[in-house]
């Protein structure tokens, strides 16, 4: 498949693999910057995409970031519409307790390109019963 990207700035990078069977393709910024601890701060990627309709943008934390830094996409998973065709920014959230500097050209999360299904919501008084049924956090695996 292929997904039109605009560089919207001569320095933005395009989106890249760390290998070959990696389903997210990291996001740069081009934008250096501190973080401060329990601080959000948006980034600009310097991109756009023509996400084909059925599929959508998920964004994802970068692992390294997430784990080692403390450093995720504040609204934890970013959704990029396929109508949508401007700049694709990516809010970080530093949930450490020290501060961090983005540098510029750094990967700063991922993006993976998914189909979805179109629902329409029925409403109605009764659901199908299940085994489950109504029980909720924690209730699966205990008898």
């Amino acid at each position: 498949m292929n997904i039109n990207i605009k560089l919207i700035n001569s320095i933005a990078i395009m989106p890249t693999r760390g290998s070959t069977d990696a389903a997210g393709y990291d996001l740069y910024t081009y934008e250096s910057g501190d973080i401060n601890p329990n601080e959000t701060v948006k980034f600009h990627t310097g991109i756009s995409m023509e996400i084909p309709k059925g599929f959508v943008g998920l964004v994802f934390a970068r692992s390294g970031l997430g784990i080692n830094h403390g450093i995720v996409p504040s609204n934890c998973v970013g959704v990029i519409d396929s109508d949508y065709r401007g700049e694709i920014m990516v809010a970080l959230h530093n949930h450490s307790n020290e501060t961090y500097s983005v540098k510029e050209n750094e990967r700063v999360a991922q993006i993976v390109i998914v189909p979805f299904l179109s629902v329409e919501f029925k409403k109605v008084t009764e659901l199908t019963n299940t085994e489950r049924g109504v029980r909720g956090f924690g209730s699966t695996g205990k008898k």
